[in-house]
């Protein structure tokens, strides 16, 4: 078996947190019915909010699974609520006694009004590799069967994979545990209130997370993955909230690419930068060489194993938002669960829309075979892309120095939007989530040691800008077509670009004159970054971007590791 339970794992019990042991109470109460997936559906299709659609599910995940040969796609719609709530976070671990004491205290008061409900429990295993697999368990009440049943569809229901699991490779990493309790109720102000109390309770070092009074799927899901995580930092690996896929050139009609094998690529990027169509595409708007393959390894989330540099997979399906996919979107196809869509009565069927007509935040889960070929573990990363809309970058860099690298990472940006009704002043404050991880509840130098030991291994570094080129202002920008992009990426793939200093970045290069434009004609001179319009004004606005990003790194827990603070400030320093 992978993980261990809190007896295998705690020599002297005395280490384990009172969380966690509130938790494994629970969990080994004698009234917490175990449910399997099949029993989970049943129960969803009876619960309030649920719509049994007449959108088939899966057939094969219903094969796979022994579900009814007619399952249908369920929707799940809550109210208020549509996403997830950063605020109601509590880190069980950075709270002083007093605060501990108090949240001991309310879990216990939590967990006593939740024994009132009828309670039931799944187990689950994370981790598609064989080589890296933990045990999961989940205990909520029936009136949450429908995020019980998601939860299962997400992960693997540990009856399914049960054999493997036992026969895994020990890890000194305890099991997870999630509860979750809809119904709860505390007029306390420590705790985040939205019309009714919310509280997201991280104990990361004993592998426990706690949902109260949040409906939310994606709660359940990313408090597990951020769990997954969490464990295989801890075990020395990477954590990788991105997508990766991996290119075999080894059959190719042009016997010179055979030399290039199979080479892994990771791309890293907030909403809307291009993550999913950088690891999904086909083949790269056209640019790859024929009889090439492609499998796909997770466009959302794995693990860098830097032991036996090989990429892991966590989960065997997608969680996607579906505000682009209309109704005739062949994606319906691989359907397995849906969160807040609309129904409409077409020629009497019940049938779920995209669209996001009901509400922002349309999700559905989605089989993993529509990615096409994909696999559990793939090469480690030839290359890791950091996706950025920042118009002061060219459309990429590839940084020669790997403390520049792992500084970009590490001060991954996004911007506000006139949208969100601030100020001016307020618009030009770059937004940092490192490595385009909101779900890191670790020190973030744990993440920035791993990323350099990715590169001291091997692992080239890039920076793609998915916003646009400063053009005459930042207003007014040269574009970046998806195309391009994707024409890049192949290039990076084939060794096709040749490099020269970006002077105004030390340790930062741009395509040459002479190689690019053989692939893309005319980019050299449309993204010079010395052919900016208004050249002064840039060069200002590139120096305060690269100055608050040496803020935010100055100012993170990375002080814990002065020297390598100090190289990735260094590192960040602009020449203008």
């Amino acid at each position: 078996m992978a993980s261990k339970s809190s007896a295998e794992f705690y020599s002297n019990l005395k280490d384990m947190s009172p969380i966690r042991a509130i938790a494994e109470t629970l969990m080994n109460n004698q009234l917490v019915r175990k449910v399997n997936i099949g029993e989970a559906y049943e129960m969803a299709k009876k619960q309030p909010g649920v719509t049994e659609t007449d959108l088939p599910m899966y057939p094969e995940f219903i094969r796979l699974h022994n579900l009814p040969q007619d399952a249908m796609v369920l929707d799940d719609c809550h109210g208020n609520i549509l996403g997830r709530t950063a605020k109601a976070r509590r880190f069980y671990h950075r709270l002083d006694s007093s605060q501990k004491n108090k949240l001991e205290g309310d879990f216990r008061e939590a967990v006593w009004q939740m024994q009132h409900y009828p309670l039931i429990k799944g187990e689950a295993v994370l981790g598609m590799d064989p080589d890296l697999m933990i045990k999961a368990t989940f205990i909520t009440t029936e009136t949450d069967a429908s995020n019980m049943f998601n939860w299962l569809v997400n992960f693997t229901p540990l009856d399914s994979i049960k054999e493997a699991y036992e026969t895994s490779p020990k890890l000194p990493i305890q099991d997870i545990i999630i509860i979750a309790f809809n119904e709860w109720t505390c007029d306390d102000p420590f705790y985040n209130n939205v019309g009714a109390p919310q509280l997201a309770l991280v104990d990361e070092k004993h592998n426990v997370m706690v949902n109260l009074g949040m409906r939310y799927f994606g709660e359940r899901k990313k408090g597990t993955l951020t769990m997954a995580w969490t464990s295989g930092i801890r075990i020395g690996m990477a954590a990788c909230h991105g997508g990766i896929k991996e290119i075999d050139f080894s059959n190719c009609d042009d016997s010179n690419y055979h030399k290039f094998g199979k080479r892994s690529i990771a791309f890293y990027g907030l909403s809307g930068t291009g993550k999913s169509s950088h690891t999904n595409s086909h083949d790269n708007a056209g640019t790859l060489p024929k009889g090439f393959s492609k499998v796909v390894l997770h466009d959302d989330a794995f693990q860098i194993d830097l032991k036996n540099k090989v990429c892991r997979a966590w989960e065997p399906t997608l969680f996607d938002k579906t505000d682009s996919r209309a109704i005739d979107h062949p994606d319906w196809k691989y359907c397995l669960a849906l969160m807040n869509h609309a129904v409409l009565n077409l020629d009497g069927k019940r049938i779920p829309v995209g669209l996001d007509l009901r509400n922002p935040n349309g999700r559905a889960l989605l089989d993993r075979s529509l990615l096409g070929n994909y696999v559990n573990r793939c090469a480690f990363p030839k290359a890791l892309c950091w996706l950025m809309k920042d118009s002061v970058l060219p459309p990429i860099l590839k940084f020669q120095d790997k403390h520049l690298a792992v500084a970009m990472g590490a001060a991954l940006m996004t911007q506000r939007n006139r949208a969100e009704n601030v100020t001016e002043e307020e618009l030009k404050k770059l937004v940092f989530e490192p490595f385009a991880n909101p779900f890191r509840v670790y020190e973030l130098y744990r993440d920035v040691e791993a990323f350099l030991d990715v590169v001291d291994n091997g692992a080239e570094c890039y920076c793609f800008n998915s916003r646009g080129y400063w053009k005459e202002s930042d207003a007014e920008l040269e574009a970046i077509p998806l195309e391009t992009s994707l024409t890049l990426q192949t290039a990076i793939l084939t060794d096709q670009i040749e490099w020269e200093d970006w002077d105004l970045l030390p340790n930062a290069m741009i395509p040459t004159r002479a190689s690019i434009d053989k692939i893309l004609p005319g980019y050299y001179d449309r993204y010079n970054p010395h052919n900016r319009g208004n050249i002064d004004k840039y060069k200002e606005l590139l120096k305060d971007r690269f100055q608050q990003r040496k803020d935010y790194l100055a100012a993170s827990d990375l002080k814990e590791k002065p020297d390598i603070q100090r190289a990735l400030l260094d590192a960040l320093t602009v020449k203008v």
